[in-house]
């Protein structure tokens, strides 16, 4: 387990690490700069750099957390990449229900994979979260595909946002998280694209949680992300799901 600075979670947790490009969202890809700064600091972990790598390791890491958490799982992959094998898939699917304590968010830019996963499946355990990302409004369809999943809890990830998303089925959606860009190379995210967001899901009911502007402000200006903060029309955004 690792502590991590990102608000919707307590702990990150990385059996899977390394990703491929498949959208818009992926060009500045957070973990994919922090996998190469830690390869050159010479961590083992991160020998290979961004490519996909298992971490038969650190599988049981969860039966030695004292507390129950939140744990962002692959947080610096994708558990759901086609180089990641299903009997790996498998382990760690074991991991989280030997260490059925804690609940392990799940977020994946292949949610088609990850429904024809599970659907192999029977009673997907209440303490795992499956989530996918939507940035842009031609990969709305990743919707359609978490919803085909039969969990307790489907959530999505807009974030980095970078276009208008138009109108949104967020039917069988428990959770909706938001968010601009930071880093070399942030794009912004414009006002009206996150209120759309926000005004669809509290007419469909669902939790709304803002993460932050990144390094744009809602007024268009470049600032560190710290400066820019996470107010939305005067208030924070900050809604967990029940």
């Amino acid at each position: 387990m690792s502590k991590t600075k990102i608000e919707w979670t307590d702990a990150t947790w990385n059996p899977v690490t390394g990703c491929s490009e498949v959208s818009a969202g992926c060009r500045n890809c957070y973990a994919k700069f922090m996998a190469l700064r830690l390869q050159k600091k010479g961590l083992p972990k991160y020998r290979n750099g961004f490519d996909v790598t298992l971490h038969e390791s650190v599988l049981e890491e969860p039966l030695k957390w004292k507390k129950p958490c939140m744990a962002f799982t692959c947080s610096m992959g994708d558990l759901f990449h086609e180089e990641v094998p299903q009997d790996f898939i498998d382990r760690v699917m074991g991991a989280c229900g030997t260490a059925w304590q804690h609940t392990y968010q799940i977020l994946t830019k292949r949610p088609k994979r990850m429904a024809a996963y599970f659907n192999t499946r029977i009673d997907l355990p209440d303490n795992i979260w499956v989530g996918t990302t939507v940035e842009v409004a031609s990969v709305k369809f990743r919707l359609n595909e978490l919803r085909n999943i039969d969990a307790l809890m489907r959530f999505v990830s807009f974030e980095p946002l970078l276009g208008d998303l138009g109108e949104l089925d967020l039917s069988g959606i428990g959770w909706v998280i938001a968010g601009g860009e930071s880093g070399i190379g942030a794009r912004p995210m414009k006002p009206e694209w996150v209120r759309s967001v926000r005004d669809q899901a509290k007419a469909a009911g669902v939790p709304f949680f803002f993460k932050q502007w990144g390094a744009w402000g809602p007024d268009g200006v470049g600032r560190p992300k710290k400066a820019n903060g996470a107010e939305l029309d005067g208030r924070t955004w900050k809604e967990m799901p029940a």
